[in-house]
């Protein structure tokens, strides 16, 4: 009687070092003044035993792609204390939003050629053009800066597995089920621009926007004593809106949006840049509001907002907001501004220290001391 013949599997499987590089340019105007085909380079970063750089190109790699920024994964060589041998991996360069995460539309994907020396580069000649990232919002206008990020996943070797084994350490791995990142944020936000259930509407600057009492009562201590406490609005009996006077209503809908989201909204892809005047000014506008809200986290966030819009024209006027609504980080920004070179004897020529000095004379002898300490 004869038996079955013996039957033996095996896997090829693969090792790999992954990680992860980023390079911002910071002073992006001054590099586009380099010619065609001249890069510049990253530090060096070791992955998979092998020294890596990235190459950034802000005029392209020649002159058909001179309108564009090129970006190339370079290899540098084997990294010291390794051994040599085919360099074989996948890779991607994606710029970076103003959140430090990837843009789908900008990420590009490559893989490298194996059996290579030193000097072998691989990426995308045609990036992004230069025009369409100047008009993101990608691009720091503030700063004159923006990044991008290089995930590189590095083959170190092959080897082969009896499958019997590989099945039985499947088997004995702990089960895992991956857990997507919290959205409580979206639902709040459908929550807000549905109005379901809303409760309690407010007239601002002529427009009116509806909303959840318990929302802006968890959200707000002034919003909790004028909704529920001795302060309480007779809006759902006498009154059915309640007034909001001093605001402007695009920074009441901010505001709106921040108390549901924790988050302040960001333009649409379509829409064009603000203004960095604009966002200094809704900055102020917010500040102020969320002193008056007692919305502490909003506050810091409109502080460090305003820090990078600090110069010869607005540090007077931020100053002056500083002081008013207590803002001791936004106001020690404006001095250091003040220690600058030539910068205090061109504030001292405007309008708007006159009228600081006026205003806020303990202001200005607090800067004569910060400036006296020197």
């Amino acid at each position: 009687m004869s038996s079955e013949p013996a039957f033996t599997t095996s896997a090829i499987v693969a090792n790999t070092a992954s990680a992860s590089h980023m390079l911002k340019i910071d002073g992006y105007s001054r590099t586009k003044g380099l010619a065609t085909g001249v890069h510049l380079k990253s530090c060096s970063f070791i992955v998979g035993g092998h020294s890596w750089h990235l190459a950034y190109l802000p005029n392209g790699d020649c002159a058909e792609r001179s309108e564009y920024i090129s970006m190339y994964l370079v290899l540098n060589g084997v990294a010291p204390g390794t051994e040599g041998g085919p360099v074989l991996a996948q890779f991607s360069i994606s710029l970076l939003d103003r959140a430090g995460k990837p843009a789908p539309t900008y990420t590009r994907t490559g893989t490298t050629a194996p059996y290579v020396g030193p000097g072998a580069h691989w990426g995308f000649p045609g990036f992004i053009r230069r025009e369409a990232l100047e008009k993101s919002r990608h691009l720091n206008v503030k700063d004159d800066s923006f990044s991008v990020r290089c995930d590189l996943t590095v083959v170190t070797a092959f080897r082969a597995e009896d499958a019997a084994s590989i099945a039985a350490e499947a088997a004995s791995a702990q089960p895992s089920v991956p857990v997507p990142p919290p959205d409580m944020w979206r639902h709040l936000e459908q929550l807000l621009l549905s109005e379901l259930g809303a409760d309690v509407r407010f007239r601002v600057d002529g427009e009116d926007f509806a909303a959840h009492r318990c929302m802006l009562a968890a959200r707000s201590p002034v919003f909790q004593a004028e909704l529920f406490g001795t302060m309480k609005e007779a809006s759902s009996e006498a009154r059915c809106v309640v007034e909001i006077h001093d605001m402007r209503a695009d920074v009441f809908k901010n505001l709106l949006y921040f108390i549901y989201t924790d988050a302040l909204p960001l333009p649409e892809p379509e829409e064009p840049r603000p203004d960095p005047e604009e966002e200094a000014l809704m900055a102020q506008h917010l500040l102020v509001a969320a002193d008056r809200y007692g919305m502490e986290r909003l506050k810091f966030i409109c502080e460090d907002a305003l820090c990078r819009h600090i110069d010869v024209g607005t540090v007077a006027s931020t100053m002056a907001l500083a002081e008013q609504h207590h803002c001791l980080g936004l106001k020690e920004a404006c001095f250091q501004f003040l220690k600058s070179p030539g910068a205090l004897n061109t504030v001292m020529a405007t309008d708007d220290f006159d009228h600081l000095a006026t205003s806020c004379p303990s202001l200005i002898k607090e800067l004569i001391s910060k400036l006296a300490a020197r």
